[in-house]
Order: C-alpha cells, then sequence, then structure tokens
C-alpha cells in the first residue's frame, strides 16, 4: 500500500511538472517551484548589483537598453496574455541593467531581472541586434530554462538533495549552480547538450519575440557573423561548447526567419 501510494504522489508531481514551452511547445520537466526561483533570483540579482554597480539611465548604452527591454517585455507580455499563458510569468517585475564590463554577455534570470554586459555592444551594434540579444536572454526565463538546468545540475553536481536541503547545507554551492545556470558561470560536463538545446530554442524564441516588439529579426544573421569574427577561431568544437557553433547557429536561424517574420510589427 505504501509503494502505491508513492508511486501515485510521485506520478502526480511529473504530471504537475510537465509543461510545455512556449512558442515551441517542446514538453520540458521542471522540478523546483517557479517561486523558489524567482525568489533565489531576487537575491543573486541583488548581490551581482552590489558587486557590478550598473549605469545610469543618463549613460546612452544604459537607455538604450532599458528602451530595448521594455519594447520586448511589453510585447511577451501580450503574447502570454493571448495565448492565455499569463500565469508563466506571474510575480515578473521587469528590470534591464547595463554592467560595464568586457566581457561579451548578457543573461536573464526568472522575475525579469535582466543584465547586458557593454562589451557586448560593439558586436550588437545597433537597437536591432541588442533586440535579438536581449530576446534571446528573455527567452531562456520565458521557457524556464534555468529551472530544467538547476534541476540536472542538483541530480550530477549534488546527488539529487532536494533544494531546500541544499541551501541549508551547501548554500555557496547551490548560490553557484543557480548562477551557472542563468549564464552567469560556466557550465561543463554531461549537461553540455542539454544547453546546445536551450540555446537553439531561445535563439527560435529570441527572434519570434523581436519580431513582436517592432525589430526586423534577419539582422541576427549579420549579428551572428559579427559575434564569430569578434571571438576569432579560439573557441572549442561544438561538442565541447555549451553553445552551438556559429555557423549552426546561423544556419538555424536562417531557417527560422520565415516563421519569425510572421509576427514581424515595423
Amino acid at each position: 500500500m505504501r509503494n502505491k501510494f508513492l508511486i501515485t504522489t510521485a506520478i502526480t508531481l511529473l504530471l504537475i511538472a510537465c509543461s510545455k514551452v512556449p512558442v515551441t511547445n517542446r514538453k520540458q520537466l521542471n522540478l523546483l517551484p517557479e517561486s523558489t526561483m524567482i525568489s533565489m533570483a531576487l537575491t543573486n540579482y541583488g548581490d551581482f548589483l552590489k558587486n557590478n554597480p550598473p549605469l545610469p539611465l543618463s549613460d546612452p548604452n544604459a537607455e538604450m537598453v532599458e528602451r530595448v527591454g521594455r519594447k520586448i517585455s511589453i510585447a511577451v507580455t501580450e503574447y502570454m496574455r493571448q495565448n492565455k499563458m499569463s500565469d508563466r510569468i506571474k510575480g515578473y517585475k521587469w528590470e534591464f541593467k547595463t554592467v560595464q564590463s568586457k566581457e561579451m554577455n548578457a543573461w536573464c534570470m526568472p522575475g525579469g531581472k535582466i543584465v547586458v554586459y557593454t562589451g557586448i555592444l560593439p558586436v550588437t551594434q545597433d537597437e536591432a541586434g541588442l533586440a535579438f540579444v536581449m530576446g534571446h536572454e528573455i527567452a531562456h526565463a520565458i521557457a524556464r530554462h534555468g529551472n530544467e538546468r538547476m534541476s540536472q545540475m542538483l541530480v550530477t553536481a549534488m546527488g539529487g538533495i532536494a533544494l531546500d536541503v541544499a541551501l541549508r547545507d551547501q548554500p555557496e554551492q547551490t548560490r553557484a549552480l543557480y548562477m551557472t545556470a542563468y549564464g552567469v558561470g560556466a557550465t561543463v560536463g554531461a549537461i553540455l547538450p542539454f544547453s546546445r538545446l536551450h540555446e537553439s530554442e531561445a535563439d527560435k524564441m529570441g527572434l519570434i519575440f523581436m519580431a513582436m516588439a517592432g525589430y526586423h529579426p534577419s539582422v541576427a544573421v549579420d549579428l551572428w557573423q559579427r559575434f564569430s569574427k569578434a571571438t576569432g577561431n579560439n573557441k572549442p568544437p561544438e561538442f565541447l561548447s555549451t553553445h552551438p557553433s556559429d555557423q549552426t547557429r546561423t544556419n538555424n536561424i536562417k531557417a527560422y526567419l520565415p516563421k519569425a517574420l510572421k509576427y514581424y510589427k515595423p
């Protein structure tokens, strides 16, 4: 009887955790409560900004990041409302910060906390290029990729212990895993293929999100060609990378453009 109860409970939890990613409709399994992920985001986001003070909105780059982020977040929020998925962004309070750094990076945590590093701006060049990068990062949050990554990392790196136990017994390691799950760290080992799937999915969603916000998605092709030149040849082969190769990424973007253009609203 006890075993039957445990099996029934496990099946119920799996059904609750199963969902579909917006836009792509890929089935996913998020084992961690999203409310907990958002709570952790607020803490880690706040700590990051204390150590990396953002540029004021009087700075032209910061103002551009804020402007592009607002346009995309409004479009995404409306898309979620129209498709009856507003619950997926429940508790989101969008923020867009720009941090002075040579690193070519950007990330988005649950709850809509987005940071763009100035090092990426010479490559994005303009609002449209930035819109794809920010649409891509927002897609990671909307798709709850971090939840999937964190769930897997708790299994592979910490022996499958529960999140509350991990936070209590190994807070620093758990925090490091969280930051890695959201692109503020490096991803290694068995989760690499899983991460590449997320990157490709975020590219597709990012193209649609930027198109809905009024940015032509075709600029993403030139953007990745610029990224390829900027990063040079010092990149690992695709099977060792958390991201698809530049050529693979460019080809996938070109293939997905016709669908993204259906959402374009100039």
